[in-house]
């Protein structure tokens, strides 16, 4: 169990220049892996200002990382064939691999399953995607069904990241071994911090997807509550955040910080400060913030979606029912009359307990080895 082996993390999503936060959480399991094992990531992705290919090679966080950047193309056979021969070439280059981690099946599963066929090398595979929750499954179209189904019996174990993940993917008839990991947390960043200051913050951090987020429903919560609590400042965090001025102005919401994408360590600084951490999502799996909220010891107020509840301990906060905007608005309330009894300290233990990168990397070294010695 002490020795250090060679990981390759392979991914259909991974933060790059095209989409820098897209996969973060990927970047985050194989930094975790990282702090016990050599750990090399690969991934590839369309850049539609190139001619021709270009590779990214960097050590990241103690994580060697390649990104291949290829050109756009409107042929689907044309990029399958360009992805396929950029992995190709980099996993000629690569010195020995002990396990394949892939992360979000589909299509990143071919590139292992290739290496698994003609290389012998076994992989387990992380999941995330939200894809595979019903209703959302409808639209995945049969081959892709078919493939699916044929990278995750031939992996050795499958990681969703909550067991709600897990069940909705077997009713999907996506059968293998299943071994739940859920996403990590650096409470080395996200910590508790004491504070004392009369000022109510109410802070939502998402990708701004009005569709999957509910934006909208917060902001007619946050244009009701402010009325009702003075000094409130409410924090809409999250790439293109921008687009939501407009019905920000017309709701005539005051005292909001709208702020486009930051890096995760100005993610912990505005969470420490804040005394509620908001998710309104109409579905989710189980989403890193929350499990970041919970390192700093502020309560979350968020939809009973997905695995949430799984890691939702009582008095952490409450769940509600996606898009019960009063709720929303009553359990905003609760926490600003100090009706919640939370213990900061009680939070971050837990999140370290669960969620720390020594516990997440210690339950993907043990898939590891045993990978290794079946």
């Amino acid at each position: 169990m002490n020795k250090k082996l060679h990981i390759l993390f392979i991914s259909s999503w991974y933060p790059s220049r095209v989409f820098p936060t897209n996969g973060d959480f990927v970047q985050r399991h194989a930094e975790a892996v990282a702090t016990k094992h050599k750990v090399t990531v690969i991934h590839v992705v369309t850049d539609g200002n190139l001619k021709s290919s270009k590779n990214f090679n960097k050590k990241i966080n103690n994580v060697e990382t390649t990104i291949i950047y290829i050109p756009k193309t409107k042929n689907k056979i044309l990029k399958l064939i360009r992805f396929f021969k950029a992995y190709i070439a980099i996993l000629k280059k690569i010195e020995h691999i002990d396990v394949v981690h892939v992360n979000i099946t589909f299509p990143i599963g071919l590139i292992a399953l290739y290496l698994k066929w003609f290389h012998k090398k076994n992989y387990l595979v992380s999941e995330h995607w939200s894809g595979y929750l019903y209703p959302n499954n409808k639209s995945i179209g049969i081959t892709q069904k078919i493939i699916t189904k044929i990278i995750l019996k031939n992996a050795s174990f499958i990681c969703p990241v909550s067991a709600n993940l897990k069940n909705e993917m077997l009713s999907f008839g996506l059968k293998g071994n299943y071994f739940p990991v859920p996403n990590v947390v650096d409470t080395s960043q996200f910590n508790p911090l004491e504070i004392n200051s009369d000022e109510f913050i109410v802070t939502h951090i998402s990708g701004m997807d009005n569709s999957i987020k509910n934006i909208d429903g917060i902001l007619n919560t946050i244009s009701k509550i402010q009325t009702k609590i003075p000094r409130l400042t409410f924090n809409l965090i999250g790439g293109n955040s921008n687009k939501y001025i407009n019905r920000i102005n017309n709701l005539k919401i005051e005292n909001i910080n709208v702020i486009n994408q930051i890096p995760n360590l100005e993610v912990a600084n505005y969470l420490k400060q804040s005394k509620v951490f908001i998710l309104f999502s109409n579905y989710e799996n189980l989403p890193c913030v929350i499990l970041e909220s919970f390192a700093c010891g502020v309560p979350v107020i968020s939809t009973n979606v997905g695995g949430i509840s799984e890691y939702f301990p009582t008095n952490f906060g409450y769940l509600i029912e996606p898009k019960d905007e009063e709720a929303l608005e009553k359990y905003i309330l609760k926490i600003y009359n100090n009706e919640l009894k939370y213990n900061k300290k009680l939070m971050y233990n837990y999140a370290e307990n669960n969620f720390g990168i020594n516990t997440i990397s210690n339950n993907f070294s043990k898939l590891y080895f045993k990978i290794l010695t079946t």
